[in-house]
Formats: C-alpha cells, structure tokens, sequence
C-alpha cells in the first residue's frame, strides 16, 4: 500500500475516541484497548485544553502510532 493510499484511508476512519476535559483514565485506556482489538485501527480525537501525548498513549494501550495530525491520532494494533 503505497503513502497516498494510507493516508486516504485514514482521513476516512471516523474518530471513535473523545478524550475531553479530564484528560486519559483507566477507563478510556481500557476503550483504546477494546477498540483496536476489534477493529484494528482506531482514530482519536481531544480538546484543546486536554494535554495528550499520542506516544504514550500507543505505549499503555500497546498499539502503534500511524499519524497524528492536529489534535487526532490515528493507532493500529501492533504487529507480532
């Protein structure tokens, strides 16, 4: 799959996460989790005021990070 077809199909994901004011608990930790077992690759989106670090994110959720634009990162399940 070449660069352009990718980044094409992630800009189609619909975002499935919110993460708002509180920032990241265990139980939206726990939703990625859930998310990407399920689907494979999940888009998430948070507010402007939220302090998120995507790296950390793919790091407690045990994903990789394909693409953050913005405030929305894309994950994907980590491969064996």
């Amino acid at each position: 799959m070449s660069r352009r077809e990718l980044n094409r199909e992630l800009n189609e994901l619909k975002v499935t996460v919110w993460i708002g004011k509180n920032g990241i608990g265990e139980s939206t930790i726990d939703e990625i989790k859930r998310q990407i077992k399920d689907s494979g690759k999940i888009k998430i989106k948070w507010l402007r005021s939220t302090d998120v670090n995507p790296e950390e994110i793919a790091d407690k959720t045990g994903s990789t990070l394909l693409q953050t634009r913005g405030r929305t990162m894309v994950l994907q399940k980590r491969k064996k």
